[in-house]
């Protein structure tokens, strides 16, 4: 957020910046939906509140949508409309865990999932997860994390993650999930990022990601319109909820929010529509591009370790060498912003441990913004080499 700041700074001062911090699709919401939305607000309809847990035509488009990519079949009432993925995971953490319950993630990670916690009374349990695991948690770190701090009251898990873009398979989430179920620990799955994927071929399975329900239905799965559709500011979400879950989410959703936002629920059912499933799969084939780019530049961008990024619009890498003379990322971030113009998002943000050595670049902006950013990056380097 401090980087955001300076770079509207440096924007309304007349500087071109290039901004690569935030997880934002450049390319707003399908065409479908926004012309809904127009349709709605021009109708004069008064804009109510919702049910609590959002409209039912909303709630069965999700429930289809699940039926369309995973194969499964899900009732209205297994699904809540929320304010965006952040109120599905206030309602979930509100209503799965107590103060003082230990909940488990992985460093690094999104950092609200650790400071909601917080917030809540709850322990985090940081798992350190390197690129020996993928980044990602495994049944024998969560056994050591248990061993060291006491038995875990939930995991929370996202693949693709932020900010590594890192995916578990098929048979990594059905052992954890297993592994959940052995010592009694509510498992959070966060699926926002499903289908922005990068499989190594058309035939790949499960391309767009394994949805944890299709194992076991005693998890929560949370997700979101602002990634896949590019809906950020719509502020929709949704979660899947357990059974015994549900009467407390339906009570806590009516106290915290009252109901999501109803012109934008109105206008969401259209996300499912073919022609918007058609839009914003074209737009992972450009992030598919841009992915490709950076791939290509990592020999001339000469930074150290870098998350594979199998989904997502991150790509996660140590700095190496480029680190000399910097204090930290944090330290390198400010410097390459102050003088080419192109912010970065430096890895404390994400590990307050091993993060200072690393940065996050979203590649969500666009290929002409990503690929004049690597250029302004190599030329930043290079002009330090030098000096």
């Amino acid at each position: 957020m401090k980087i955001l700041h300076r770079v509207a700074q440096m924007r309304a001062a007349g500087r071109e910046v290039i901004s690569l911090c935030a997880g934002e699709p450049s390319g707003g919401a399908p065409r479908g939906v926004s012309a809904r939305a127009a349709e709605v607000h021009a109708s004069g309809m008064p804009l109510t509140y919702t049910s609590a847990l959002g409209i039912s035509e909303l709630r069965e488009a999700v429930a289809g949508h699940y039926r369309r990519w995973y194969g499964l079949e899900l009732e209205v009432d297994d699904v809540a409309i929320t304010t965006g993925s952040s109120g599905a995971f206030m309602l979930t953490f509100l209503a799965a865990f107590n103060p003082g319950d230990r909940v488990a993630l992985a460093r690094p990670g999104y950092p609200a999932y650790r400071n909601i916690l917080s917030s809540l009374g709850c322990e985090v349990v940081e798992i350190d997860c390197g690129p020996a695991e993928r980044y990602q948690p495994t049944p024998a770190l969560l056994d050591a994390a248990a061993a060291a701090h006491g038995p875990l009251a939930g995991l929370i898990l996202a693949s693709p993650a932020n900010p590594t873009g890192t995916m578990v398979s098929r048979a990594e989430l059905a052992a954890l999930t297993q592994w959940c179920a052995a010592n009694g620990v509510r498992l959070v799955s966060d699926e926002i990022y499903h289908g922005i994927t990068y499989p190594a071929g058309p035939e790949a399975p499960d391309a767009r990601g394994v949805c944890a329900w299709e194992l076991d239905r005693t998890g929560v799965v949370i997700s979101s319109f602002s990634k896949y559709w590019g809906m950020t500011g719509w502020r929709l979400g949704w979660a899947l909820m357990p059974r015994d879950l549900a009467p407390a989410m339906d009570a806590l959703a009516g106290n915290v929010a009252l109901c999501p936002p109803a012109p934008a629920q109105l206008a969401a059912v259209e996300a499912f529509s073919e022609d918007s499933y058609s839009q914003a799969d074209a737009a992972v084939a450009e992030f598919a591009a841009i992915r490709r780019i950076l791939l290509d530049n990592l020999g001339r961008l000469q930074w150290g370790t870098a998350a594979p990024a199998d989904g997502a619009f991150y790509l996660y890498a140590e700095l190496g060498d480029q680190l000399s003379g910097f204090a930290d990322s944090g330290e390198y971030c400010r410097a390459l912003l102050e003088q080419e113009g192109v912010a970065l998002v430096p890895g404390s943000d994400f590990d307050a441990v091993r993060g200072r050595r690393s940065v996050r670049l979203s590649f969500a902006a666009g290929r002409e913004a990503v690929a004049e950013a690597v250029e302004r990056i190599i030329r930043f380097q290079e002009s330090r080499s030098q000096a």
